[in-house]
C-alpha cells in the first residue's frame, strides 16, 4: 500500500518519457494526431489513468494540445510554447531569486545583442530605432515599459536564435519588468536607461558585436546591481 502512490507516479513518468521519445525519434511528428488514449495505454502496457495523467502533463508543457472533438495532437513544438514556463518563474519570483533571474538575463541578453550586431538587417534595425525613439519621446512609465520590451524583443529576434529569444522573452515578461522598473525609475534612472539604450543602438548600427555585448551587459547590470542593493546584498 505504501508503494502505490510512488509507483503510479513512476508509471506516469514512464509514459511521459515514452511519448517524448516517440516525438524525438520521429515516430510522432509536429502537428500529428496521437493514437487514442486506449491505444497508447495498450501499446505502452500501462493503465489508461496513468496515460491520461501523462497526456495532461505534456499538454501543460506545451508538447501536446487537445483539439475539441478531434483528439490530442503534437504541437508545432515552437520554442516559445515549450519555454513558456520561464515567464511564470519570472512573474512569481521574489527577493534573491529576482537577482538570479537578472543575472541569467544579463548573460543571455549580452550574447543575443552581440549576435544581433553581426546579423541585424536594415529593416530590423529600423524597428529597434522606432522603439528607441518612442522611449525617448515620452516620460510615461507605462509607455516606456511597452517600448523597452519591444526594443529588446526586436534585438533578440535579430540574433537569429529562436530558443534564446524564447528564454529571454520569458525572463523579460511584462509583469516582471514592471515590478523591477517601477522601483528602478523612482531612483531617477530614466536618463541613464535612455543613454544605455542609445549605446546598444549605436553598437548595433555599427555592427560591432563586442561593443553591443558590453552595452547590453552594462544595461542589465545596472538594474541587477540596483536590485542587489535594495535587498541588502
Amino acid at each position: 500500500m505504501d508503494e502505490a502512490a510512488p509507483q503510479k507516479g513512476t508509471v506516469t513518468q514512464r509514459a511521459i518519457e515514452e511519448i517524448k521519445a516517440m516525438i524525438a525519434e520521429g515516430r510522432l511528428e509536429p502537428g500529428q494526431r496521437l493514437p487514442t488514449e486506449r491505444e497508447l495505454a495498450a501499446q505502452l502496457g500501462i493503465s489508461r489513468s496513468s496515460m491520461r495523467e501523462a497526456i495532461r502533463a505534456l499538454t501543460v508543457m506545451g508538447v501536446l494540445e487537445a483539439r475539441h472533438g478531434s483528439g490530442i495532437y503534437v504541437t508545432a513544438l515552437e520554442a516559445g510554447d515549450l519555454l513558456e514556463t520561464f515567464g511564470v518563474v519570472a512573474d512569481l519570483s521574489r527577493g534573491p531569486r529576482l537577482v538570479e533571474l537578472l543575472e541569467v538575463r544579463r548573460i543571455l541578453e549580452s550574447t543575443a545583442t552581440a549576435l544581433a550586431a553581426a546579423r541585424i538587417t536594415a529593416d530590423q534595425l529600423a524597428a529597434v530605432e522606432k522603439h528607441l525613439a518612442a522611449m525617448n519621446a515620452t516620460d510615461d512609465p507605462e509607455e516606456i515599459l511597452v517600448h523597452d520590451l519591444a526594443f529588446h524583443r526586436e534585438i533578440a529576434s535579430a540574433a537569429g536564435n529562436e530558443t534564446m529569444a524564447a528564454i529571454l522573452d520569458g525572463l523579460s515578461s511584462r509583469t516582471f519588468r514592471a515590478r523591477v522598473w517601477r522601483g528602478y525609475q523612482e531612483e531617477g534612472a530614466l536618463a541613464r536607461t535612455r543613454r544605455e539604450h542609445a549605446a546598444i543602438h549605436r553598437a548595433l548600427a555599427a555592427h560591432d558585436p563586442e561593443a553591443a555585448r558590453a552595452a547590453a551587459a552594462a544595461h542589465v547590470g545596472e538594474v541587477e546591481e540596483w536590485l542587489r542593493a535594495q535587498l541588502g546584498g
